[in-house]
């Protein structure tokens, strides 16, 4: 007979309801919010109905945002005066919910406010343009201005678990500059962020009706949340498969998907090792290697491979992984065993195929010690596919023209970091490469919160993130002409 062990509260518990036009509101059933390093219940999440979801949808649909540009900017200013004075306890929250080091949740508090202040930016900023129409000989005396205008209906927003506040910022802040209103489910994962956030723009005098949040279980809620009449856009980001179904399913609306991405760092012969080792390494591990602009692939020239992967090693090492709560590590957990055993799953598959285990591939639930593996073929599913965690596979190529072909043979295209001083090699990457971005000499995932971010292939869909992309395509445009 097995007997549930019932679970220990953290002394940080949280118990949310959804919030609906301002309301907190309860539900019978209950979804447990885990702790992946301890095993601690950090918190329990009301889980939707039908009926409630189909409620916010009505509610969001039926109020129309009037706040002047100034009054949204306000909001978004005084939210991230509020989330910077209140940093501690929003890390300590996304560290226990996600199980991600206090040095990574803390530089995400940052990242946030700065959306945060972006938007607020933005949206005092009008990108209207106006042509003149006496430009050809059949020409008239006019003038053309161009306005944007918040959507219609509602904006359906999915986020993923490995970036717990700053994915749902990414979403919020953009619909907030732009007066829509959206209606969010934050992985099941790790959504004590998704209130709290929202929770601080409420304070920060957001109208409630604007951004409603709800939990439940995908299998129950997500179609609806797809197929609502009320919904206008859906905006996702997380996993290829789900990415694809979403778009099967969205029929004629707009999405804008940020799926999966596969990101090499190049190292050309040239380069300085002991820089470029150590973007290998940060590029790896930060974040528990969960994000999609991770490096997952590192290519490196075989003329300098073994001194290369020598002192990717001993950094490696170096990087000190255990307790998330201890702020002298560089690395926590991964979000739950079922990853960590993943992981250490497509590595034992890369080993048995020839490839050599360097340091890591330790595990003990969650946890997952940072690795290496030489020897690595592009045809491994450790790199064909995306590992999302801290593995850091090395693949050896003779020429730039074989490491160009390594780097395009995937389905993934988001982005990519490059090592060399060589401008015919820099310019032939930034050319040839089939990714969204290039960064020369930094990791892959570089990048600020205001600039267009995005893939293409399987790596995503619509418009780009980053603030000015994500509230274009949170509007409809419109031209107004006029005599003249």
């Amino acid at each position: 007979m097995n007997v549930r062990i019932p679970l220990r509260d953290s002394a940080h518990f949280r118990s949310e309801a959804l919030r609906i036009a301002g309301e907190r509101v309860a539900c019978e059933r209950h979804l447990d919010i885990i702790n992946p390093y301890s095993r601690e219940r950090v918190g329990m999440v009301a889980l939707a109905t039908l009926d409630d979801v189909r409620r916010a949808y009505r509610i969001a649909n039926a109020y129309q945002a009037r706040l002047t540009r100034y009054e949204r900017s306000s909001i978004l200013q005084k939210a991230a005066a509020l989330l910077r004075a209140r940093a501690d306890q929003a890390s300590t929250l996304i560290t226990l919910e996600s199980g991600l080091c206090r040095k990574d949740s803390m530089y995400e508090i940052g990242r946030v406010a700065d959306v945060l202040v972006f938007g607020a930016n933005e949206a005092l900023r009008d990108d209207g343009q106006v042509f003149s129409c006496d430009l050809t000989p059949h020409g008239k005396k006019r003038k053309v201005i161009t306005t944007r205008e918040p959507l219609q209906g509602v904006i359906s927003a999915i986020t993923p678990f490995n970036h717990p506040m700053n994915q749902v910022a990414h979403k919020v802040v953009p619909s907030i500059a732009t007066n829509n209103r959206m209606v969010l489910k934050p992985s099941e994962k790790v959504p004590l962020s998704a209130y709290f956030l929202a929770d601080i723009l409420y304070e920060a005098g957001l109208p409630p009706e604007m951004f409603q949040v709800i939990t439940g279980d995908p299998r129950e809620i997500a179609d609806e949340m797809l197929t609502n009449a009320h919904v206008d856009l859906i905006t996702f980001t997380g996993g290829v498969p789900i990415g694809k179904y979403i778009a099967s399913k969205a029929g004629y609306r707009r999405i804008v998907l940020e799926l999966g991405g596969n990101d090499p760092l190049i190292v050309m012969d040239d380069a300085d090792l002991d820089k470029a080792s150590d973007l290998a390494v940060q590029g790896s591990y930060k974040n528990s290697g969960q994000r999609c602009t991770a490096v997952k692939r590192m290519l490196v020239q075989e003329s300098v491979a073994a001194q290369f992967t020598e002192l990717v090693v001993e950094k490696t090492r170096r990087w000190k992984h255990g307790d998330p709560m201890d702020e002298s590590m560089d690395m926590g957990t991964v979000i739950d065993a079922q990853a960590a055993a993943r992981f250490e799953e497509l590595v034992n598959q890369a080993v048995a195929q020839g490839a050599r285990l360097l340091t890591g591939n330790q595990r003990e639930g969650a946890q997952y010690a940072p690795t290496v593996i030489d020897q690595v073929r592009p045809e491994m599913t450790v790199v064909r596919e995306e590992t999302f965690g801290p593995v850091s596979p090395i693949i050896r190529f003779r020429d730039i023209d074989e490491a160009i072909a390594i780097s395009n043979g995937t389905a993934y295209g988001l982005s990519s970091g490059i090592c060399t001083n060589r401008m015919d090699h820099v310019t032939r990457f930034a050319q040839e490469l089939k990714v969204g971005t290039v960064n020369l000499w930094e990791v892959p995932g570089y990048r600020i919160e205001l600039t267009p971010f995005g893939g293409i292939k399987d790596s995503g869909l619509g418009y780009k993130e980053g603030v000015q992309e994500a509230m274009k395509s949170f509007c409809n445009g419109k031209t107004f002409t006029l005599p003249w």
